[in-house]
């Protein structure tokens, strides 16, 4: 983030708020020319600040109407163990987010269900099957409050 100037910070924003935004309209909110800010831009696609433009879809939409918080603990914190744990992680479907942490659990993980019955089957298919898993822990959401997509600039 030290690198980026103030026009850099700009283009952040406004593409944050409207990811679909034409070049031509994001230049004249950034006071470039379309060339000048397409440079930036790719140059900010290139450099992996930029990591990617993606449609936000509600999971309520899909008819995925639980969100669980998952705390995972393994019989160890090996390399190949973490990363035996985390190559079959990434298969799962429904994982939303994964998290190596530290403290008291291994992992935390956000799972989608359709319901009680659909996160029971997702419990005993793919989470009590991942390699090294010792202890699961699920807790319900019962409402989310925020989910910010964006980080201050």
């Amino acid at each position: 983030m030290s690198k980026l100037d103030a026009i850099d910070r700009s283009i952040l924003r406004v593409l944050q708020q409207d990811g679909r935004i034409s070049n031509a309209d994001l230049a004249a909110k950034v006071g470039l020319s379309p060339s000048a800010c397409s440079r930036r831009v790719d140059i900010l696609e290139k450099s992996g600040t930029i990591a990617g433009y993606h449609a936000r879809i509600a999971h309520k939409a899909l008819d995925y109407k639980i969100m669980v918080i998952v705390h995972i603990s393994l019989s160890g914190q090996f390399a190949k163990t973490l990363a035996e744990f985390e190559a079959a992680v990434k298969l799962c479907p429904n994982v939303l987010v994964c998290y190596l942490m530290s403290g008291e659990y291994d992992y935390i993980l956000r799972v989608a269900a359709r319901d009680l019955e659909d996160y029971e089957r997702i419990h005993r298919d793919w989470l009590s099957a991942l390699p090294h898993v010792v202890k699961i822990n699920s807790s319900f959401s019962l409402r989310e409050i925020i989910d910010r997509p964006n980080v201050g600039i």
